[in-house]
């Protein structure tokens, strides 16, 4: 009975190894080598290839790295939590919202590591010598996005802000590009809001200094009149 089941069991493992066996079947004598095809260079591989391709289990996978047109920074995805997995597992979702929305994005990067420490003591009374320490720890990633429309971007931040998961905080940084020649126009808002025209800065000016002069000089000759009246007059005249 045992001598049988061990011939089963050797009979089994060669079908199995001649079954799965890759080894390459010889080409026949008369084929000729005329029609075998060349082979094509590899092609590189694109977003809407990618994403019109059946791929068993892309979401454990890592996500498609597009490539940078101009390298123009446009935004920064900071994530943090206490729990290491979960964070890991939410940075690896954001990968493939910013593959599927074609945003060339980075590979998450692992800052330091933030510690907090507490010490408590166990009691106010009998146990007052006896402390308890607490630890808590703050895990940190950032991905960082190029070359993307601030519309699109708009939309990554808002998908991540809907579908964020319990436990992991997110922020965003985003860069907005000014359009051509706004230094010039800012200026001329500037200066039409400060209205100085030529009749302020002449006319208007020259004649407030002789005004304030006019009205210096006459209080200066009106308290002279008085001091001079005060002299005048005797002390014991009523």
């Amino acid at each position: 009975m045992f001598a049988r089941s061990c011939r089963s069991a050797v009979f089994t493992v060669q079908r199995c190894l001649r079954f799965n066996s890759t080894t390459a079947i010889p080409p026949a004598a008369g084929a000729s080598s005329a029609n075998t095809p060349a082979p094509q260079p590899p092609q590189a591989l694109t977003e809407p290839a990618y994403a019109s391709s059946v791929v068993h289990g892309r979401g454990v996978r890592r996500p498609h790295q597009l490539p940078k047109t101009h390298g123009i920074p446009v935004a920064t995805l900071h994530f943090r939590s206490y729990h290491p997995k979960l964070l890991d597992f939410f940075v690896h979702f954001a990968g493939h919202a910013a593959s599927a929305l074609g945003i060339p994005a980075s590979r998450p990067v692992h800052l330091p590591t933030q510690r907090r420490l507490w010490t408590v003591i166990r009691g106010p009374f009998v146990h007052k010598k006896s402390q308890e320490n607490f630890e808590r720890r703050t895990h940190k990633r950032v991905i960082k996005a190029w070359d993307a429309h601030p519309d699109v971007v708009d939309m990554l931040v808002q998908y991540l802000e809907k579908h964020l998961a319990a436990g992991v905080g997110m922020r965003a940084v985003k860069w907005t590009r000014a359009p051509v020649g706004v230094g010039q126009t800012t200026l001329e808002a500037v200066m039409g809001g400060m209205r100085m025209d030529q009749q302020l800065r002449a006319e208007k000016v020259k004649a407030l200094g002789e005004q304030i002069v006019k009205e210096e000089l006459a209080a200066a000759a009106s308290a002279a009149k008085e001091g001079a009246l005060e002299k005048a007059t005797p002390v014991g005249s009523s």
